[in-house]
């Protein structure tokens, strides 16, 4: 079975980033991968800080990147890239810790004038860590993802039926 894992860079569980990850979760499971999601913000902020290696947390988190045959690099944009706790975090992972993987860059902004933040900071980045195969990015505007009264969140049709798209196609048949 596929095993994906989602490496969330935002900074909190309670923005609209979390209703992008549960959509993205959603797909993978559709397309028959299990999904785990590793929220960088929930990491020893001083071990991810002064990349120290020898955290416990750290390294069990750089095991499970390694584990995963999909790796999604979720991410808000912020002044134009991706944030800097993601980017902390991936300072973390070894020389090529994204080998023999499918990288999924996905992101949520403010507005499309960020579309590109994603081509052109975070798909190198992926690319020099080893990344076998890189999909298209997945942008979301902060508007097509609503906070339900109740809780929870919902992401308008057209959100959704990307980030199936994207899912699809780097989900192996029979995963």
């Amino acid at each position: 079975m596929t095993k994906a894992i989602i490496i969330n860079g935002g900074h909190t569980k309670f923005s609209r980033l979390t209703g992008v990850e549960q959509a993205i979760e959603q797909a993978l499971a559709k397309a028959g991968a299990t999904v785990e999601t590793l929220a960088v913000h929930e990491l020893p902020a001083t071990d991810v800080l002064t990349a120290n290696f020898k955290s416990v947390a750290i390294q069990q988190a750089v095991v499970k990147v390694g584990e995963a045959d999909i790796v999604v690099l979720l991410t808000p944009i912020f002044k134009g890239a991706y944030s800097g706790i993601l980017k902390a975090f991936l300072d973390l992972l070894p020389q090529k810790g994204l080998q023999n993987k499918t990288v999924i860059p996905a992101a949520i902004g403010g507005s499309i004038a960020h579309l590109l933040a994603l081509q052109y900071a975070l798909v190198p980045v992926a690319s020099i860590l080893g990344a076998t195969s890189i999909t298209q990015p997945i942008y979301i505007v902060d508007t097509q993802v609503e906070k339900l009264e109740a809780g929870g969140y919902q992401l308008d049709a057209e959100a959704t039926e990307r980030i199936e798209q994207v899912v699809f196609q780097a989900v192996p048949v029979n995963a």
